[in-house]
């Protein structure tokens, strides 16, 4: 396969060349290629493949599960030129982080789409570390914890979490942390009536922006300490940024991410009417956030844009007369590339080579999957998106694949769309006909950091 006449789009430049691709990976770029088939890009933008680095797929939440699958799930990230993704294990205090990752990867047999995973550690405690060094040895490089959810049995304490990130850093894993301050948020909680809660508005009251910001400088300080790298997930503030800028300039090994409904959306939104549709945790902030998240992208004190996907239908969403019933999470796989292309270069706030930087080179850096995937070089996987950067359509629930009736970016102006995306050298979506087999995806062996730290 050789795909003539596009741009090609890395970190580092733009260029007309072609691209030569044999045995699912690519074997050329240059002029003048052939091949037994081709594929007229001209006039479009050639993107390696996003990679959407943090999905919920069938996660259990709240007596019900989020409404795509793998196979759904994925088939969606096709059709949005998400040729990777990077799921979760699902943490159970009464088995061990090997076993669930084992669990999941039978969850994932039906994917469309390459796929890796995170596992989210629960109830770990000291003389358990052989756990991480099993999940490496099964290819799971970064592990989850959360500062908050004390009352569902998620939350990891600070001393608890300092043994944990130690062993981590050992063995050459990253550590991953949502981080909202537990302390903060159950004082909110107990000044909370009942009317209070009846609102969906006080969603991002009860769990606001200086949450995060103290649970991210507690965390940067273990960080610290232990020597293990960190990656802060959904970062959604102004505040939260901050302590992210702090970490990083003080030396910290720390990278972040934000998703797009915090570069997009307001917490404006929970006064509608079908405001409850939104739920998401953190909750969407003020203008002003939305404006810091931005120019952290743009002056790359945020490493990577993720979309958190963790999609459920309007049913699964009613309102049950307080925020605290409802499940959180947000449809967003499908949207990713088109909505960073058109927001952010289409406004001019980043570049056009941000978009891989952020989307596909910086998620496989960070998470051990580069250079097999998030580069356009000869070696790595022929994992590519041809872009129409001047196609404009409005985003509508739909006309897309992600199972579920909503988007929270339902009616939005778009412009830019994904016309091909081509995962290890199969073009498995194009013209809006998806061309993928359930099962073809393959799991991803994630590899650690070169030397881990003593």
């Amino acid at each position: 396969l050789v795909i003539k006449g596009g741009t090609i789009v890395t970190p580092l430049s733009t260029r007309s060349a072609e691209i030569g691709i044999d045995g699912g990976r690519i074997a050329a770029i240059g002029e003048n290629l052939s091949g037994r088939e081709e594929i007229d890009a001209s006039g479009m933008l050639v993107l390696p493949g996003a990679i959407d680095a943090h999905t919920h797929m069938a996660l259990p939440v709240a007596g019900t599960r989020s409404s795509d699958d793998f196979h759904t799930g994925t088939i969606a990230a096709a059709a949005g030129g998400v040729t990777t993704i990077v799921d979760f294990t699902v943490g159970r205090r009464e088995t061990t982080i090997p076993a669930e990752i084992e669990s999941r990867l039978k969850d994932a047999r039906p994917a469309v789409v390459d796929y890796a995973f995170h596992a989210e550690v629960i109830g770990w405690g000291p003389g358990r570390d052989e756990e991480f060094s099993a999940a490496i040895e099964l290819g799971v490089v970064s592990f989850k914890f959360y500062t908050a959810y004390e009352s569902s049995g998620r939350r990891t304490p600070p001393h608890i979490m300092r043994e944990a990130f130690a062993a981590i850093g050992r063995l050459g894993g990253t550590a991953l942390v949502h981080a909202e301050d537990e302390g903060l948020i159950e004082s909110i909680a107990a000044r909370l009536t009942p009317e209070d809660l009846s609102r969906m508005a006080t969603l991002a009251v009860a769990r606001p922006p200086l949450c995060e910001e103290a649970a991210i400088s507690q965390v940067s300080r273990i960080a610290r300490e232990t020597c293990c790298p960190v990656h802060i997930v959904h970062v959604s503030s102004a505040l939260g940024l901050s302590a992210v800028r702090d970490a990083k300039r003080s030396g910290i090994d720390l990278t972040a991410e934000t998703c797009p409904q915090y570069l997009l959306l307001t917490r404006a939104v929970y006064d509608r009417e079908d405001g409850y549709l939104f739920s998401a945790v953190p909750p969407l902030r003020d203008e002003a956030d939305r404006s810091a998240l931005w120019e952290g992208l743009r002056m790359r004190d945020i490493d990577l844009i993720a979309t958190d996907h963790c999609p459920f239908t309007r049913e699964q969403k009613a309102w049950r007369g307080s925020f605290l019933e409802l499940p959180y999470g947000l449809p967003g796989v499908e949207t990713l590339l088109p909505l960073v292309y058109s927001e952010g270069v289409g406004r001019g706030i980043l570049g056009l080579t941000d978009l891989p930087r952020l989307l596909s080179e910086a998620p496989a850096q960070i998470y051990g999957l580069y250079p097999r995937k998030g580069a356009l070089e000869p070696g790595s996987d022929a994992d590519i998106v041809i872009f129409d950067p001047d196609f404009e359509w409005r985003i509508s629930a739909e006309g897309l694949h992600m199972k579920t009736d909503f988007s929270p970016y339902e009616g939005m102006e778009v412009t830019g769309k994904v016309l091909a995306t081509v995962s290890r050298g199969d073009v498995i979506y194009r013209d809006g006909e998806m061309n993928a087999e359930p099962g073809r995806g393959e799991y991803l062996r994630a590899e650690p950091r070169l030397q881990g730290r003593d």
